[in-house]
């Protein structure tokens, strides 16, 4: 495949979602397409540009052969639709919002891709899960314990993973992963 799939990762409060849909304009010109994911829940659930599907029908399509990637994380099921493959073998980036527990099977998959975790600093963290509401307060000191046993590891076997911060301005985040992408690129790329 002439494109490398981007693995964006990060926990919960980390502002992928924001990332991704702030530096969608600026990646497409960079031959870089952002897919949607296919989640197991209602379409109206608050959160990032998601195809909302019932279990049976993530089930259907998993059967089918319809997802590239997929995993499951806190109770729901995540697809990244097989139409990824066709935009590698044409020569485009793609960039996925993928699962810390599941890099090393994408790796399995796709041995180039580039895995870029997006980090913030704790009190901003426990600020952003608090504001939205979502969750017990018991339940985000629960997913702040289990986002520090992820930042202990700089790499999967000999793939490094790619630190970027989103504590501060998201502009400033854009910019740091469009020039992560640039610095990063293989001869012949954007």
């Amino acid at each position: 495949m002439d494109g490398r799939l981007i693995y964006l990762m990060g926990p919960s409060g980390s502002g992928k979602d924001s990332l991704i849909e702030a530096a969608r304009k600026p990646l497409q010109a960079q031959r870089c397409e952002v897919v949607r994911r296919v989640i197991t829940r209602s379409a109206e659930s608050v959160g990032e540009d998601a195809i909302g599907v019932t279990r049976e029908e993530f089930a259907r399509r998993k059967a089918e052969g319809d997802f590239a990637l997929c995993w499951k994380a806190n109770g729901l099921d995540y697809g990244i639709p097989v139409s990824i493959d066709q935009w590698l073998k044409e020569g485009y980036d793609v960039l996925v919002n993928g699962s810390r527990g599941h890099l090393a099977q994408a790796l399995d998959r796709y041995p180039t891709l580039l895995p870029i975790l997006l980090t913030v600093e704790e009190d901003v963290l426990r600020e952003r899960l608090l504001r939205r509401g979502r969750e017990s307060l018991a339940e985000i000191e629960a997913r702040l314990r289990r986002n520090q046993l992820f930042l202990v590891d700089d790499s999967v076997g000999e793939t490094r993973i790619h630190r970027l911060d989103n504590s501060g301005d998201l502009a400033i985040t854009v910019a740091h992963l469009l020039s992560l992408l640039r610095v990063s690129a293989t001869p012949g790329q954007t």
